[in-house]
């Protein structure tokens, strides 16, 4: 018996190191696997992170190629005249530009106060209970076709519009202002919520430690550390304001006039974006009109492009200054 044990003991050792290597090398299988594994997502991940930028340029390349033989083809002082009849060979992209931007500033004016002041009730004022319900609801607005709105601006803002403020007619730039401003709205209340909601419970507890209110915790800790965010929900509103198409195009009036005179924002105006959409489809490929259109792409392009810079430049300085960590 004893004989027996020792055996068994001599050789179970034996059994163990045969054991070993198999047991090794299945780790080292896994180790491959796990290896190739990580590779592949991670190449993967850098392929869509790249193709996303290659589609920006591939369409930046596409507008180039069809608005450059504008600048050839149109004088300069032309191109950005202060007439707007394609009829005539009168391309001024002028009324063009400023009823844009007349429109875009004056969303973003009456937006910026709803949006920013929204967004700190649902985070900072409203109940557990009222925030799961108001941050979805926000969140759906998003979702209305922007043919629906235009609709509703026609039917029901236009004559307001006409018959409280005595305005000659209702589709005004002001009426596609207030449409714009409330597309605007979800992009900018549901942004600034999460940068609201980034900010560090210790920054609240400090501000009230400090002897400060409520309120004032809020507007004087809170909202200056998430101005950052705030921005980006500000940037993200104008581009959708002055990227919008449809519903602009239904409620403005549409008339290719320059915006400059003081009851501009209560006339017709036409936008860039309008403008494109109304006439592409009646042109002929190759015209100088085509590319005109296609020039006043590039423009669009570049004036969002100026603003996202302009964005950009603020956020990159306030982490220069150690304000983002």
């Amino acid at each position: 018996m004893c004989g027996a044990r020792m055996n068994d003991q001599e050789q179970q050792p034996r059994r163990e190191a045969r054991v070993e290597p198999v047991s090794t090398a299945r780790g080292l299988g896994q180790g491959r696997d796990h290896h190739w594994g990580e590779f592949l997502v991670e190449n993967a991940i850098r392929v869509l992170g790249f193709s996303a930028i290659g589609f920006v340029v591939l369409i930046f390349l596409f507008l180039l190629q069809e608005g450059l033989p504008t600048f050839f083809r149109v004088e300069l002082p032309i191109l950005f005249g202060q007439r707007w009849y394609p009829t005539f060979d009168l391309y001024g992209t002028m009324p063009l530009i400023l009823g844009s931007v007349l429109v875009t500033i004056v969303a973003i004016a009456i937006a910026l106060p709803l949006g920013v002041a929204t967004a700190v009730f649902v985070r900072e004022v409203a109940p557990n209970w009222a925030r799961e319900i108001l941050k979805p609801m926000i969140e759906t607005l998003a979702g209305i076709p922007s043919v629906v709105l235009g609709f509703f601006g026609m039917t029901i803002v236009a004559p307001l519009v006409r018959d409280v403020l005595g305005a000659p007619t209702g589709l005004t730039a002001f009426t596609g202002a207030l449409l714009l401003a409330y597309m605007s709205l979800p992009t900018i209340i549901s942004v600034a919520e999460d940068a609201l909601d980034a900010v560090p419970k210790s920054y609240r507890d400090a501000g009230l430690a400090m002897g400060a209110t409520r309120w004032q915790t809020i507007w004087r800790v809170v909202v200056p550390a998430a101005r950052s965010g705030i921005i980006t929900a500000i940037m993200l509103g104008m581009g959708r304001a002055i990227g919008e198409t449809m519903a602009v195009m239904m409620v403005t009036g549409n008339a290719a006039r320059m915006p400059v005179t003081a009851d501009s924002l209560f006339r017709p105006v036409r936008t860039m974006t309008a403008t494109i959409a109304a006439e592409m489809g009646e042109v002929a490929r190759g015209s100088t009109h085509y590319h005109v259109l296609f020039g006043v792409g590039i423009i669009l392009f570049v004036l969002t492009f100026m603003i996202n810079l302009a964005a950009a430049s603020v956020i990159f300085q306030k982490r220069r200054r150690g304000g983002l960590r």
